[in-house]
């Protein structure tokens, strides 16, 4: 595996993995109207909007069959109750075929360097309340449930859990 910050050439590539891997672990959750509400915030614009921003950072995993996962970091957008100085794991996706192979790992780690990197004593992240294999991961590398958080999937309220590590 083969770990480096991404270019904007990387988009598409991060917008499939992304959609497919949403909708390989959540789609069934969702009725087909919501699911596409959801995705169309997504468009290729919105991806480079976010690539642009100066605080946002990507960092991406790939192996001989191209992209495997990729984690996105920025300052804190979630509502937490913060009293020090926050950085928060946006997103962290992985192909199906990277799970197990410790990209997650490397890509964790890349983020909570990239939060110390920038100044902050803590990392936050949310993650939905049934993704048990997730949560796990989360909270063997020191991250704790900071309570109850509302993420919408187009019109659907999911129950998300924040999350916290101090770094």
């Amino acid at each position: 595996m083969i770990y480096r910050d991404a270019t904007p050439a990387d988009l598409p590539a991060i917008d499939t993995l992304f959609r497919v891997s949403f909708t390989a672990t959540f789609g069934h959750l969702y009725a087909p109207e919501n699911l596409a509400a959801f995705f169309a915030g997504f468009t290729p614009e919105a991806w480079a909007e976010e690539f642009a921003q100066p605080d946002l950072r990507f960092r991406i995993a790939e192996d001989e069959q191209g992209l495997a996962g990729f984690a996105k970091t920025s300052a804190l957008t979630l509502p937490a109750t913060v009293t020090s100085r926050p950085h928060e794991l946006r997103q962290l996706y992985l192909d199906e075929r990277a799970k197990g192979s410790g990209a997650a790992q490397a890509l964790l780690d890349w983020a909570v360097e990239e939060g110390r990197a920038r100044g902050a004593d803590e990392l936050w992240l949310s993650v939905y309340i049934d993704n048990h294999r997730a949560k796990r991961f989360y909270e063997k590398n020191g991250f704790e449930d900071r309570g109850p958080y509302i993420f919408l999937v187009g019109e659907h309220e999911d129950e998300d859990r924040l999350m916290r590590r101090a770094l």
